[in-house]
């Protein structure tokens, strides 16, 4: 979730930048408006995109699971009283949400106040309340608030005014944003964009209003009004005095020129680049145990393709140079849910060599298993006609697995010393304050060991945002080790470690 809304965030800001820098002197108001509303809905739906084939464009990253690394019973939890179960954060960001929609009914409370104690007149389309000894001006929906002591000269340019926003129904998009401001109260690019959009709006109510009147005159009743401003930010208010400057340039500026339309195209490279972001941002980890084989003692294989979309996997992947040592099954000895899924298994390596073939074997539990040739697998053509594995070498080619500094080299040795420095390390009496549920709990850190034997791009998957946090400063916190090695070169290596330990 943080994730999602670091994103949202980070395109919201990109959008306003645009706008404030291109779009936001130009006199086409409509478009604006539609711009600054589209470009918000547009920042919460991008990241929930990916396109696959941008996904594909980008080299697969193989990651080796480790061994599950259990905790000793000596450090299993006891479950705490209800008051160290508070997530703090959790209780902020609720805390905030309840007061901004109080901030909010009191708001509305005090329009329904106005509503009930004024005299309220009946026009064609619009309602006029007279609000007494003030010369306040505003409008929410087709509700438009006078104050008793403008003079009479006056009032016609304002209702006019205010009318357009009625006609236009500005106060919508304001509600909208305000809406908006209650569930992300952190986010203060929200208000900007209201301000935004709140400006925008008297734009287009002076550019209707003025066309029937001379411009010049319709400038000077602004500039005599006494400026009161009622503050409820989903209002539309005639007298705002930071918008008067801005309302009287406008009003006074040439219209812009159809060519300089052509800045709204500057949005088709921006969402370009969010959606190659968004299908290349970090994938969640995949670890369960259904999608792979898990062997104690033999070359653990990286994790597989995705699992097929809509359906429970009935057979396991296992990829590595030489097949399981176990009975081969011929295509028509399976099952037809097992042939389906081995024909959407095949489809899924179309891309490889010619010579790639898909087999399947008897596996643990009664599960089968469909072996898939590393060695054989070509998803880039290169000139020297030998496999691109991307970023990362599979564990299953490598010559020499990484190894800690000044100790012996090998899986096992690399395996059980990444166990012994977890367990002296990982302290689980941390999650004594979060309040977790009894039973099991898992942490999944995913991380790499690059060409140099720095551990890199840590990232994990936890019960608890803290557990994550503290699970990733503790792999970070890995010795500088020895590479891994492939063809007598040093390379990156991914690693997915699990770690376990039991909360009562």
């Amino acid at each position: 979730m943080l994730h999602y809304i670091i994103q949202v965030v980070l395109f919201q800001t990109l959008f306003l930048a645009i706008y404030d820098l291109f779009l936001s002197k130009e006199t086409f108001f409509t478009k604006n408006r539609f711009y600054l509303i589209a470009s918000v809905i547009v920042s919460f739906v991008v990241p929930f995109i990916k396109i696959s084939s941008f996904q594909k464009a980008v080299p697969q990253e193989y990651s080796i699971l480790l061994p599950e690394v259990i905790l000793s019973p000596q450090t299993i939890i006891e479950k705490q009283e209800w008051y160290q179960s508070i997530s703090y954060l959790d209780a902020l960001f609720w805390t905030g949400v309840v007061v901004f929609t109080l901030l909010f009914i009191v708001k509305l409370y005090g329009i329904l106040q106005l509503l009930i104690k004024n005299h309220v007149e009946r026009y064609n389309g619009y309602k006029l309340i007279f609000l007494p000894n003030t010369t306040k001006a505003f409008s929410f929906f087709n509700f438009i608030f006078i104050g008793s002591d403008i003079p009479l000269e006056r009032r016609d340019k304002i209702i006019q005014h205010e009318q357009v926003h009625a006609k236009q129904k500005h106060t919508v998009d304001l509600l909208f944003f305000e809406l908006l401001k209650i569930g992300m109260w952190f986010n203060p690019i929200l208000w900007v964009y209201q301000k935004r959009i709140a400006t925008v709006h008297e734009f287009l109510s002076d550019e209707v209003a003025s066309k029937s009147h001379e411009t010049k005159i319709y400038i000077n009743s602004l500039l005599e009004q006494v400026f009161q401003v009622e503050k409820i930010s989903f209002v539309n208010q005639f007298y705002k005095n930071s918008l008067l400057k801005k309302r009287i340039i406008m009003m006074t500026k040439k219209r812009s020129t159809k060519i300089k339309q052509l800045k709204y195209l500057l949005l088709a490279p921006v969402l370009l680049s969010m959606l190659l972001y968004t299908a290349c941002s970090e994938k969640e980890l995949n670890t369960d145990k259904g999608d792979i084989v898990i062997e104690e003692k033999g070359n653990f294989p990286p994790p597989p393709p995705p699992p097929i979309s809509g359906s429970k996997n009935l057979m396991d992947i296992f990829l590595g140079k030489n097949p399981p040592n176990s009975k081969e099954y011929d295509f028509k000895d399976l099952s037809e849910e097992e042939k389906d899924e081995f024909l959407k298994r095949k489809n899924s390596f179309k891309d490889v060599g010619e010579d790639f073939k898909l087999r399947v074997f008897e596996g643990e539990n009664g599960r089968k298993v469909l072996f898939v040739d590393m060695l054989k697998i070509i998803r880039k053509p290169t000139k020297s006609n030998k496999p691109d594995y991307g970023d990362m070498i599979p564990f299953s080619i490598l010559d020499e697995s990484p190894s800690f500094v000044g100790k012996e080299k090998g899986k096992e040795i690399f395996n059980a010393n990444i166990r012994d420095y977890i367990q002296e390390n990982f302290d689980v009496k941390f999650a004594n304050s979060l309040g977790l549920e009894p039973g099991t709990k898992r942490i999944y850190v995913q991380f790499k060991i690059d060409e140099q034997g720095n551990v890199i791009v840590i990232n994990a998957r936890a019960p608890h945002p803290k557990l994550k946090e503290y699970a990733e400063s503790v792999v970070r916190k890995l010795p500088k080790l020895v590479p891994g090695k492939h063809e007598g070169k040093p390379v990156k290596v991914g690693y997915t470690l699990p770690i376990t330990f039991e909360i009562k």
